[in-house]
């Protein structure tokens, strides 16, 4: 019986190594980058000015593509949490409010921008600096997600994007 149990292990082997062989290897299409049409500009940190408090992330994320995009979640290298805050007043109090999706219109572009939206880092790495580049991932509604690269500024840097702009007039 034994002998029966091993001949049919080394046919079994031997079928299947080749039928390995014999295949061509299909070349693999690489994954894309993120959603289609979907890209982001001005992406700047504003490390705190206590350490150790959380720092602010503002960018411009363009849509290209012909299908309206929400951003469910976003996440920080090395940072313990990140959340997308909108400003807003309660009670006439300033406040942050959480944004648990942010919509990025087809055609369009959402911009979060100082004193009106931004994503609140916390507790990102002591050795982060100005100068240096952080990468930050936003999640859209269905699970494809984006990566960029952010410019670390100091507290006190201009907060603006490169541009200038800080106004709010493509601001979702």
């Amino acid at each position: 019986m034994k002998t029966l149990i091993s001949a049919v292990m080394i046919a079994t082997t031997s079928l299947s190594l080749a039928a390995c062989n014999s295949q061509t290897e299909e070349p693999v299409e690489a994954a894309p980058e993120g959603p289609e049409g979907i890209s982001v500009e001005n992406a700047r940190l504003m490390l705190p000015p206590v350490s150790g408090n959380p720092a602010a992330i503002y960018f411009d994320v363009l849509n290209d593509g012909t299908t309206d995009m929400v951003i469910r979640a976003v996440s920080v290298e090395g940072a313990d949490s990140a959340v997308i805050h909108k400003m807003g007043t309660w009670s006439g109090e300033e406040v942050m409010n959480d944004v648990f999706q942010l919509a990025v219109p087809a055609g369009a572009s959402t911009k979060l921008i100082p004193g009106e939206m931004h994503v609140m880092a916390e507790g990102l790495p002591d050795t982060l600096k100005p100068g240096d580049s952080i990468e930050v991932t936003l999640t859209f509604a269905g699970g494809d997600k984006y990566s960029f690269p952010t410019e670390v500024r100091a507290a006190g840097d201009d907060r603006d994007a490169p541009d200038g702009d800080g106004d709010a007039s493509d601001s979702q």
